[in-house]
């Protein structure tokens, strides 16, 4: 109760602090504009835009990304305002018409989008600028000034950037480096309590006690991966506050990848655990092994006080180790055991050290990191920035996205315009600052930035009409408004999306005076979000129109793709970890993007489309996470191995040679398995298979796709004995091995002991992979149901099937030649 207590506290401090730094920005930009001096007045001509560049902006900021932010606002205003005023000063803004507006923002969005590596937030600004800019101009006619209407906006813009430096600073600075050491303890914190319930779990009497502290560690579990997400995030702050404030340089270090490298072992560990629930008390423990409850305490108490000293420290040196302990634990374990049940504790043992291993490395300097300086050195941020933006070649992936922009902010000002010449700039803006980094759920996202929008003006409005005579006390107002958006903006029903439309709407309502009565500017702003909005969907539509479940298929198959060369890459041969590394990330990636599109196709309206299975999709992410963290485990064991097979000499070639032949009939097995995927998740459909294979002629008979693939293994149904047959073959042979070498010292004796649990380890990862594969295929005939419903599916038929096909097609070009 105490921890949930504490945990909601946060979250509501945090918020409270997010929502007092915003209003004091906003009052900032409200009191300038209001009842500044009147020459300051005349220049921030536009106190909507100021206010849309502090939401932008100072949106749960620290004191680095408020400095950030004032140098990609400057860069965002060279790249937009330069050449908006060029042109309004060579054609003029008397000869401008809606449609030579609508083409020279088109234009504009196009250079700020097209060049690789600009900023979003720079992007946003540059964008929100241009359609101020021509808008505004077109709308007042020969009354616009070519020269300083542009200068007007830029100073609007300075004003939204200072007052968010200003909010920053008072009445004392939210510092990043505050902030990541304060997550810093708390992840320690968070890694110890794990640690100390998986050993707990561990080292349970009976079942149902291990299984409590499984659970007990779960929440712990999502908190520590939160704590890592803040902790990468606030590392990209700090290395803007150490350029103005230099007292912080001997504080900075960069913690963010060795903490993601202490977290991998911990799943590696609750892994090993839920897979050995069944078996608690361990029979490890003070059995033939000699490994104690004592040996894991003793652990548990060095890695702990290791983490401590690595992630709490003030200064960059290295701390001690007491690893010569934690050797002596471990030289206890000195033989394999044969039986499949223990191999999740010697799996549980080996993320133990390697934890500890970890734990032990040396941090990350600045001067070690790569990319850790800011864009202001050497060439200069501009210099940089622009350079390395434009020396690249032109391709289709930015092309797209810049072209869907253009034409979406073009199409938003005509029709706006078109609407309400006096109004009509705010469907622009509308698109301009709703831009995002990649592709999103379209409907969604529209859907909720429109409700965001709504309930934001509408809040606005009351505001007016209660306060209508106090102006000052509108702003007090937005206070709990500010409270609400930022639960909003961490809410998975609105988003960030959502959460600052609503601000913005409220804003934009309660900030400024003399925009008219407030019903009508709410009526006539909702109607040109919708606008914008419309114009956004309409062209997502008509140049995206590929579905994300269709992407999500498609990446499914690349995943398989990616999975079967990772299988293929597992061996002892030398230098063998780097290959499987090098898959390993690239299947982490291929993982990651199908999270992208199995999220977006949930959102997605399905209208005449077959329903998306996402719970099958979901699962199957799942276990490719899984895979992903297992193929990453099997990796370090082959390294640990490979580095300690040099003190074995001539005699490891021997005995490896065995081990290679047990590697080999699993990688035949996984990686078959594997290729029936990738077979299946090629079709579009089984209507279309059985339709080409009858317009080629080709019989329905399996027995020629049979025939070419012998060895190929039968997926319905799977073959559990032979799966238990090639791991007791591995660990009897690993056994061998291990009982081959007599450690005769202390420095053999650890030798031995690592050898034992690297070998262990190796053998759980491959049982795992196999158990793994075998839950991919009963999504994957989830799916084919789903997608048949009145069919039969056996995996192995239809694998059989294309590859009868592929053979024919094959055939008929080889006799063309």
């Amino acid at each position: 109760m105490s921890t949930t207590t504490g945990r909601a506290r946060a979250v509501w401090f945090r918020c409270l602090a997010s929502a007092f730094r915003t209003a004091l920005a906003c009052a900032i930009v409200g009191c300038t504009t209001l009842y500044g001096p009147a020459s300051i007045r005349h220049h921030i001509a536009f106190p909507a835009f100021s206010y849309v560049t502090v939401i932008l902006i100072v949106t749960d900021a620290t004191l680095g990304d408020a400095l950030h932010g004032c140098l990609l606002a400057l860069y965002a205003t060279v790249k937009s305002l330069g050449p908006a005023l060029l042109s309004l000063w060579l054609i003029g803004p008397a000869r401008l018409s809606r449609g030579t507006i609508s083409v020279a923002v088109a234009l504009g969005a196009f250079l700020v989008v097209f060049p690789r590596g600009t900023h979003l937030v720079a992007r946003r600004i540059a964008l929100g600028q241009i359609v101020i800019v021509y808008v505004i101009a077109y709308i007042n006619g020969v009354h616009t000034e070519a020269i300083m209407h542009p200068l007007h906006v830029a100073a609007s813009t300075a004003i939204g950037v200072l007052a968010c430096v200003l909010a920053l600073l008072l009445p004392y600075p939210r510092l990043a480096c505050w902030e990541l050491r304060l997550n810093c303890e708390r992840l320690a914190e968070n890694v110890s309590e794990r640690l100390n319930l998986y050993v707990k779990a561990f080292c349970a009497e009976d079942n149902a006690l291990g299984l409590a502290y499984i659970s007990q560690a779960k929440p712990l579990t999502v908190a520590g991966a939160k704590l890592l997400q803040s902790i990468k995030r606030y590392q990209e702050s700090v290395k803007w506050e150490r350029l103005p404030l230099r007292f912080l340089r001997n504080f900075y270090s960069n913690p963010g990848e060795r903490l993601q490298e202490l977290e991998i072992p911990l799943r590696g560990m609750e892994m090993a655990l839920t897979s050995c629930t069944a078996s608690i008390p361990v029979r490890i423990l003070d059995g033939e092994t000699r490994y104690g409850p004592v040996q894991l305490e003793e652990n548990v108490s060095l890695t702990q006080k290791q983490i401590k000293n690595c992630l709490l420290r003030d200064s960059l040196t290295a701390p001690e180790s007491n690893a010569g302990n934690l050797v002596e634990s471990h030289q206890t374990l000195q033989t394999i055991s044969t039986r499949h049940q223990d191999l999740p504790s010697f799996f549980f043992l080996f993320c133990m050290k390697l934890l500890h291993c970890k734990s032990l490395a040396k941090p990350i300097t600045p001067t070690q990191q790569k990319g850790s300086s800011t864009p202001c050195k050497q060439t200069g941020f501009f210099k940089s920035t622009w350079m390395s933006n434009w020396s690249t070649s032109v391709s289709r992936k930015r092309l797209m996205p810049a072209f869907k922009c253009s034409l979406s902010l073009g199409l938003a000002v005509l029709f706006g315009l078109i609407y309400s010449k006096k109004d009509g700039y705010w469907s622009g803006l509308t698109v301009a600052i709703s831009l995002a980094a990649a592709r999103e759920a379209t409907f969604k996202v529209s859907n909720v930035k429109a409700q965001g929008t709504v309930l934001g003006t509408v809040y606005g409005v009351f505001g007016c009409f209660v306060f209508e005579r106090y102006l000052s006390l509108r702003f007090i107002s937005l206070l709990p408004w500010f409270v609400v958006t930022n639960f909003l903006r961490h809410s998975k029903m609105y988003g960030q999306a959502g959460g600052i439309s609503a601000v913005i709407g409220a804003v934009l309502v309660l900030g400024r005076k003399n925009f008219g009565p407030p019903s009508e500017f709410a009526i006539a702003r909702i109607v040109e979000t919708f606008i914008g909005l419309s114009c956004s969907i309409m062209v997502d539509l008509l140049l995206q129109p590929t579905r994300a479940s269709s992407l999500a298929k498609v990446q499914l198959f690349k995943c398989f793709e990616t999975l079967s060369a990772c299988i293929s890459s597992i061996s002892l041969a030398a230098n063998s970890k780097t290959n499987l590394l090098e898959n390993q990330r690239r299947l982490k990636l291929d993982v990651k993007e199908l999270g992208k599109f199995i999220a977006e196709a949930e959102a997605e309206p399905n209208f005449w489309f077959l329903p998306f299975h996402s719970a099958c999709y979901f699962e199957l992410l799942g276990s490719f996470s899984k895979l992903v963290d297992l193929l990453l485990f099997s990796a370090d064991a082959v390294g640990l191995l490979e580095h300690e097979s040099q003190k074995f000499g001539g005699s490891w070639k021997e005995s490896v040679n065995k081990l290679d032949g047990d590697l080999e009939l699993f990688k035949e097995m996984a990686g078959s398995l594997v290729k029936c995927f990738e077979d299946v998740t090629k079709l579009l459909s089984l209507k279309s298979l059985e339709k080409e294979l009858e317009n080629k002629n080709i019989p329905h008979d399996l027995e020629r796709g049979k025939s070419s693939n012998r060895n190929i293994f039968k997926v319905s149904g799977l073959d559990e004995d032979r799966i238990d047959s090639i791991i007791s073959s591995y660990l009897q042979h690993s056994k061998e091995m291990v009982d081959r070498f007599h450690a005769a010292d202390e420095g053999e004796r650890e030798l031995k002991s690592q050898v034992v649990l690297c070998l262990s380890a190796l053998g759980f990862c491959m049982s795992n992979l196999i158990k793994e594969t075998s839950e991919i295929e009963k999504r994957i005939i989830g799916i084919l149901e789903w997608e048949n419903p009145s069919k039969h599916i056996n995996l192995y038929e239809i694998s059989c099937k294309i590859r009868a096909l592929y053979t024919t097609e094959q055939y008929c070009t080889n006799l063309q030649f």
